[in-house]
């Protein structure tokens, strides 16, 4: 197995394919919880333990299901350890679970999680899937990251709980929903600015250097005649 392949494989996830910014999945979490960089965080470990665990134990199981069964099994699955995670975080993070309570079910019928257990996971093995599960994940709490570090410091002028600036000049509409979708949309924006941009950058090298070698080709033609 090559290194180059599962580098690529890691990397998707967090640029050419982030859950977020690129393929716009698992929208309710980017939006609920990325009123603080702290729920962003606990949201984004969360996920990553479930993708990890499910597309591993998915890959190992995936010649023993039959299709006709394979959804259901999939759900039963990512339901589990999403129980084990709720279970973990009411033990031993209350805080964050009160905080988080809500949307933290939600993640078994998160769309990243079912559908790289469906694209990737079934038709590959535990090291490929494990290593997709992974990179994945940080796309994801990446974007979660993003998001809650904007709407936190302009909406309330903190981060964590240290004040950056003082409170009066924060702007509250970024703490509410209008706000979440606000911030999604321009760093969005952003992202697929940045993509564009580097995909122009990579063409025009492409075409200078078909164009390189069509100049050397005719000159070793010039040559020889």
């Amino acid at each position: 197995m090559k290194s180059k392949e599962l580098f690529n494989i890691f990397t998707a996830g967090i640029f050419k394919e982030n859950p977020i910014f690129v393929l716009f999945l698992g929208m309710c979490p980017a939006l609920g919880v990325t009123t603080s960089v702290v729920n962003a965080i606990g949201m984004g470990v969360g996920v990553i333990f479930v993708l990890l665990l499910s597309n591993v134990i998915i890959s190992l199981i995936r010649n023993i299901v039959m299709d006709e069964i394979r959804i259901p099994v999939f759900i039963v699955i990512i339901a589990s350890l999403v129980t084990l995670l709720q279970m973990f975080m009411q033990a031993y993070t209350i805080e964050l679970y009160n905080s988080m309570k809500v949307f933290i079910p939600l993640i078994t019928v998160n769309c990243i999680i079912l559908g790289r257990a469906e694209a990737f996971a079934s038709k590959n093995g535990p090291v490929k899937s494990a290593i997709d599960g992974v990179g994945m994940g940080i796309g994801f709490m990446i974007g979660l990251f993003a998001i809650a570090f904007f709407r936190e410091l302009l909406g309330t002028g903190a981060i964590a709980g240290f004040q950056i600036f003082p409170a009066e000049f924060a702007i509250p509409v970024f703490t509410t929903a209008v706000g979440a979708f606000l911030t999604l949309g321009i760093l969005a924006g952003i992202a697929m600015v940045y993509s564009n941009h580097k995909k122009d950058v990579q063409e025009a090298l492409e075409k200078a250097a078909i164009a390189a070698k069509k100049a050397e080709a005719e000159a070793k033609k010039g040559e020889v005649a």
